[in-house]
C-alpha cells in the first residue's frame, strides 16, 4: 500500500496551501503592537522609576531630570519613546555618544535646566561608569537615577496572562511556559505571538494549546 505524502496527495497539498494562505491573511490582519506608553509598561520592580516618569510628563510645569540605566530588555527604550510622545526631551544610548555628542548633551542639559524643562536620558550603566566626560557624567548623576530591572519569568507570565485576559483568551499555563522557554523573551514579541495565536485559534476553530502554537510557528517559518 502506498502512503500519500504532502507532495503526492493533491488533497493534502491543497489543504496545506489553504493553511498557508490563511496564515498569510492572518499576519496581514494582525494589528501592530500598541505604541510604547507609560500605561502599557509592565513595571515589575521598576515602580518607583515609572512613578517619577509619570510626574515628569505631567503638565505640572515642574522640572525633571531622570537617568535610566540597565541591561538590554529592561525597558529603557520603551520608557523613553513613551516620554518623547509626551513632548519631553529624551536621549537614549548615552554610552554610545561621541565626544562631540557628549558636549552637545552637556550644553542641552544646561539649557533645559535654565528653562525649567525636563530631560530623560538612558544608558547601559550608571553615569559615572561609562567613560563619559566628567562634566556630563556629573550632570546626569545630579537628577534622579534609576537602575531598571528586566522582568523575571514570573512577571512575564503574569503580563502574558493579563494580556490574554484583556483579549478574552483562555490561555493554558503550559502555553505560557512554552513561550518563555522557546521564543524570543522580549515582552513585545511574546505578546504579538499571543495575539497571532488567538487569531489562529479563531481561524482554525481549535482551542489554544501547545500543538496549535507549534503549528502556527511552523506555518510562519514556511511563509
Amino acid at each position: 500500500m502506498q502512503h500519500g505524502t504532502l507532495s503526492q496527495n493533491p488533497q493534502r497539498r491543497l489543504s496545506f496551501t489553504s493553511l498557508l494562505k490563511a496564515m498569510k491573511q492572518l499576519l496581514l490582519d494582525i494589528k501592530p503592537a500598541s505604541p510604547p506608553s507609560l500605561q502599557n509598561f509592565m513595571a515589575g520592580r521598576n515602580a518607583e522609576a515609572l512613578a517619577s516618569l509619570r510626574a515628569a510628563v505631567s503638565p505640572s510645569g515642574a522640572s525633571h531630570f531622570i537617568y535610566l540605566w540597565g541591561e538590554a530588555g529592561s525597558g529603557k527604550s520603551h520608557l523613553l519613546k513613551a516620554c518623547a510622545a509626551q513632548n519631553v526631551t529624551v536621549v537614549d544610548d548615552v554610552h554610545l555618544l561621541s565626544a562631540d555628542a557628549q558636549i552637545d548633551l552637556f550644553n542641552r542639559y544646561n539649557q533645559i535646566k535654565e528653562t525649567h524643562g525636563s530631560l530623560i536620558t538612558a544608558g547601559l550603566h550608571a553615569p559615572t561608569q561609562m567613560g563619559l566626560r566628567d562634566d556630563l557624567a556629573t550632570r546626569l548623576a545630579w537628577g534622579l537615577v534609576y537602575q531598571l530591572h528586566a522582568l523575571n519569568d514570573a512577571e512575564k507570565s503574569l503580563a502574558l496572562q493579563n494580556h490574554a485576559m484583556e483579549r478574552g483568551m483562555r490561555l493554558p499555563s503550559e502555553v505560557v511556559d512554552y513561550c518563555l522557554r522557546y521564543l524570543r523573551r522580549d515582552l513585545s514579541t511574546l505578546m504579538a505571538t499571543l495575539d497571532a495565536l488567538d487569531e489562529w485559534s479563531l481561524t482554525t476553530k481549535k482551542p489554544i494549546t501547545v500543538p496549535l502554537l507549534r503549528q502556527l510557528l511552523q506555518l510562519n517559518l514556511a511563509l
